[in-house]
Parts: C-alpha cells; sequence; structure tokens
C-alpha cells in the first residue's frame, strides 16, 4: 500500500481509506448505504488492515453515532495499528445547540465520539460542513484546543467552499492555531468541479484532498451504462435524490470510456474510476466503501498498478464538461493562470 503526506502535515496516510457510514444502518438513508453488523465490520477492517489500509473514516452524524460505536468495538485491541478519522457539525438532535461548529458543539462532539468509539484521541478531525453563523475564530480556537489537549491529532474540513478554506487557513495562520491539513471533497469521473477551484486551492495552501463518494454516488459500480437500466437492487432508488445530479448522457460517455480502458487493462470499471483519481494532483486519499467483503477486496484491487497516459487522456476527455464562470474565462489564459490538470 502506498503512503502519502496529510497537506501540510507530518502525518503518513494511505491513498486508500475505508469509509464506515455502511456500518449501522441506523435508518432508511444508511440502511441503503450499508448496515454492516459488528462481525462483518470486524472482518472488513481486518481485510483493510492485511493490505496495508490503516485508515477508518466515520462521523458522529453516521447513523447517529452508531457508525462509530461499531467501528469502535471492530478496531477493539488494534487501536496502536490504526488511523481514525471522524466528524462533527450536523445535528445529532432537534436541541438548538447540538448542531454547527460552536464551542459548545464541537466539545461535546468530540467527547461523544470519543466515547463511541473507545479511544481517548480521534487522529483526523473533520468539520463536516462550514457553519456561517458561528464566527470562524470560534471554531478554530476551539480546534486548536482539542489538539493542544491530546484529543485530536490533526484537523480538517469537508464540502468547504473556496473562501471558506482561505479565509480558516488565513486566521490559523494569524493566530498560530492548527490549520486544516485536509478537505474531504465529492470528486469522480463524473463529477470533476473539485478541479476548478477548490484543488488549485489545495495545491498552493497544502491541503491535501481525502476525497468522498469516489464512484460518483454509486453511479460507477459498472451496473450503469448505455442501454442498462438501474437494477431493480440499487442504492440510488433511494439516495439519488440526496446526491448530485448526473446527466444521463454524460454518464454514459464516461462509462464508454471506462469499459474500453477496461478492456485494456482487465480491470474492472471501479477500479480504473478510483485509480484514475489517485494520479490526480493534491489527492491524498480515496474512502472505498464496502458493503461485503467481495466488494472491498474489488475496490482494494485499484491500486498497485497505473493507468497510461494515453488511457488517463480518453478517460479525461469523457468526463470533461464546460466549467461554470469565472473558471471558464480563466481557461483562456491558462499561460498566466496555469490548470493544474
Amino acid at each position: 500500500m502506498e503512503f502519502r503526506q496529510l497537506g501540510h502535515s507530518g502525518l503518513q496516510i494511505p491513498v486508500l481509506s475505508f469509509g464506515a457510514a455502511t456500518f449501522g444502518g441506523g435508518n432508511e438513508f444508511f440502511q441503503a448505504v450499508g448496515r454492516s453488523d459488528v462481525a462483518e465490520a470486524t472482518r472488513l477492517v481486518d481485510i483493510c488492515l492485511d493490505a496495508g489500509v490503516n485508515l477508518f473514516d466515520t462521523a458522529d452524524v453516521y447513523s447517529k453515532g452508531l457508525s462509530e460505536e461499531i467501528l469502535g468495538k471492530a478496531i477493539a485491541g488494534k487501536r496502536n495499528r490504526v488511523l481514525i478519522s471522524s466528524k462533527a457539525t450536523f445535528a445529532m438532535s432537534e436541541g438548538p445547540n447540538d448542531l454547527g461548529s460552536s464551542r459548545h458543539h464541537l466539545i461535546e462532539s468530540c467527547e461523544a465520539s470519543l466515547r463511541r468509539l473507545g479511544v481517548d484521541h480521534i487522529d483526523i478531525y473533520h468539520m463536516h460542513g462550514f457553519d456561517a453563523l458561528t464566527p470562524i475564530e470560534e471554531t478554530l480556537k476551539t480546534l486548536d484546543t482539542l489538539v493542544q489537549s491530546g484529543k485530536v491529532r490533526y484537523i480538517a474540513c469537508s464540502n468547504f467552499s473556496g473562501w471558506h478554506l482561505m479565509k480558516s487557513l488565513s486566521i490559523s495562520e494569524r493566530y498560530g492555531w492548527a490549520r486544516y491539513v485536509g478537505h474531504q471533497v465529492y470528486y469522480s469521473l463524473v463529477s470533476r468541479e473539485y478541479e476548478w477551484e477548490l484543488m488549485p486551492l489545495a495545491l498552493d495552501q497544502k491541503v491535501g484532498a481525502l476525497i468522498w463518494s469516489p464512484l460518483g454516488w454509486g453511479r460507477l459500480t459498472g451496473k450503469l451504462g448505455r442501454n442498462r437500466p438501474m437494477p431493480e437492487v440499487s442504492r440510488l432508488h433511494k439516495t439519488a435524490e440526496f446526491g448530485p445530479p448526473v446527466e444521463h448522457e454524460h454518464l454514459c460517455k464516461v462509462v464508454d470510456a471506462l469499459e474500453e480502458v477496461g478492456k485494456e487493462t482487465g480491470k474492472t470499471v471501479p477500479q480504473i474510476a478510483l485509480n484514475w483519481l489517485l494520479q490526480r494532483p493534491s489527492v491524498s486519499n480515496v474512502i472505498i466503501g464496502a458493503r461485503n467483503e467481495e466488494q472491498l477486496r474489488q475496490n482494494l484491487g485499484s491500486v498497485g498498478w497505473n493507468l497510461t497516459k494515453h488511457q488517463i487522456a480518453k478517460l479525461d476527455a469523457a468526463s470533461a464538461t464546460q466549467p461554470i464562470y469565472p473558471y471558464w474565462h480563466q481557461r483562456q489564459f491558462a499561460n498566466r493562470n496555469p490548470i493544474p490538470v
């Protein structure tokens, strides 16, 4: 397993991590994603560790804490071998202060996550989304306090806009507080908007990207494509409305290219899609999910080899879309505003 440095930090993380959103199935949405119990979760964790994947990603809102509880039991006795990533910000109840990135909520959220996980620290602690109602200084000072206390090792963010992240980094630098070293983002062959602004920012500021939903919200599994409608059994029936829309013809073009490359490489559509991401600038880690051992082993097969430049170019061309303003304008002056990809 290849390891990469996470942004502007000394932490080395594997290029693949395991997303534990499939643990628990605490409500209808998460049941569609996965419902692994402790026994199955323990088996999946062990397979990951055997393959060199030692980073496990979860969040307090995944099945309302059940994902963290199951992950904690699955890693029992293995804490010195694993890295844990968790997140806070979204509502855990209807309480007026049980959401956001305030000092009140973050301290309570971190303590609750530590209890559910059964550990004394979280290695990477993400703000799951940007809280525009809480002063950024309050959020970052609280996170710095958690780092200084030893309850959190590194801080990261998720789903931030460019200005959200840049302003946060500036404030951390001004006061000498812990800074975001990672940004967990949505990025895939069918949704490349991350490249427009967040990728250049990540390269400039040394913020490592951790990719969530790398198979385009379940669309790049090999089950969908031209003249192949959505199967009767698919998580998309229950989750598609919560994710990004993808125009059908665009999806078909991407899948056509993936299948062509699959014939050349002998690899599956998901393996090729994951490998493409691992060769993109700024990407430190790709989070893979799996509802069972078969899916996990297939996703683990996305590493240990590389697509050729010709194959990457084919996938790039098939997945390219016209960016929105001001990015289409900036690309007319690439000699002074070089595009990283």
